[in-house]
């Protein structure tokens, strides 16, 4: 049924991110969809896909390993090799020459990998611990192994990791990075203590436990630039063992992490909770200071245009990052604005390598 048009008060409305300026209040989640081959490098398949969500506020890109002991799925794309910056330029070119903006989302998956994708390397953690459940390799399912543990020493080559791929990026031509803290990858490993039992000054309260973040952010921020740098975090998301169940010492975790960032005027926070306007979560928004993205996603249940239209109607957050909308609808930022009706995403063509649920969703009619 075709809806009402949304009010240009609300997610049509310009907003500026950094030094970046929106035109819309829409902004196309990180979402793996294993399209770049097994070299990382994104091909033509990846500049049809992204250029056509160009009129989406932001894109950010599925998330981008630093270096291949973090690669963490099959077919993932990196930001590592001459080629993958070179493929990642010509994404970069045609989204702009398309008037879209671009953000690469930079992820270590942390022990959330096999060696069997991330070129034969143990997979690295906070702590030897590793998470219950199997992977797709490409020679098939596959035990989670359990990873080396991160010496100290250890910690500022993976910090340098993070800042050689976000150079590669800005190289690239992509607009900015987004950290990825979230979703029980290695950074959120750190923050969670059901991942990381560490003992040294990277564990045990929750400010040690955010220090490595800390750490990280600010070091990329120094090195392309802090109104280029935006970081997603999950707490309390309890996925892929990244326990997280003690609410109190929830909130100290993340405070001391949005405390130790917040003097950088990031280009945003953006926060993956099922309660995006409660206390918690609003709370951490006052602490950063900054431009605020909030994504309820948090379930089986995708973020609709009517709870996007709340959320930024009701001050909640500066924009909406939308998901499985933005898969199955190219067009999505025109439907949602004029009210029109929504292709809807087929899960079977998720994690697939072929154009079927990638580029083939149609536009709407003129």
């Amino acid at each position: 049924m075709k809806g009402l048009p949304v009010p240009h008060s609300t997610l049509t409305t310009p907003v500026t991110l950094g030094s970046l300026e929106l035109p819309n209040r829409l902004v196309m989640a990180p979402l793996t969809r294993m399209r770049s081959g097994r070299d990382g490098v994104p091909g033509e398949l990846n500049v049809e896909h992204y250029t056509q969500r160009a009129s989406m506020g932001l894109i950010v890109t599925e998330g981008t390993y630093p270096d291949v002991v973090g690669q963490g799925f099959a077919y993932q794309p990196g930001i590592e090799t001459p080629e993958q910056v070179e493929g990642w330029r010509r994404v970069a070119e045609s989204v702009h020459a398309a008037d879209g903006r671009l953000f690469m989302q930079v992820m270590h998956a942390g022990r959330v990998t096999h060696p069997d994708i991330n070129g034969g390397s143990q997979p690295v953690a906070p702590s030897a611990l590793a998470i219950e459940g199997k992977t797709h390799t490409y020679q098939g399912k596959a035990d989670y192994p359990v990873p080396h543990a991160l010496t100290a020493e250890e910690l500022p080559g993976v910090v340098e990791s993070f800042v050689r791929a976000s150079r590669n990026a800005i190289e690239a031509g992509l607009d900015g990075v987004e950290i990825h803290g979230a979703n029980g990858y290695l950074l959120h490993e750190f923050l969670a203590p059901g991942a990381n039992q560490r003992t040294d000054e990277y564990g045990g309260s929750p400010e040690n436990r955010a220090r490595f973040v800390v750490e990280l952010v600010r070091a990329v921020a120094e090195a392309v630039g802090a109104e280029k740098v935006g970081l997603r975090i999950s707490p309390e998301h309890n996925i892929q063992d990244a326990w997280e169940t003690d609410h109190e010492d929830v909130r100290a975790t993340y405070a001391a992490l949005v405390d130790g960032i917040g003097d950088l005027g990031l280009a945003y926070l953006s926060v993956l909770h099922k309660e995006p306007a409660g206390e918690f979560v609003q709370g951490l928004r006052t602490r950063f200071g900054g431009a605020f993205l909030a994504n309820s996603g948090f379930s089986d249940v995708p973020t609709t245009r009517e709870e996007s239209v709340q959320l930024i109607e009701e001050g909640v957050a500066d924009g909406v990052v939308v998901g499985r909308p933005a898969i199955a609808n190219p067009d999505l930022a025109r439907r949602w604005a004029e009210g029109l009706p929504e292709n809807v995403p087929d899960p079977r063509t998720f994690y697939t390598q072929s154009a079927e649920g990638y580029t083939d969703y149609p536009f709407a009619q003129a």
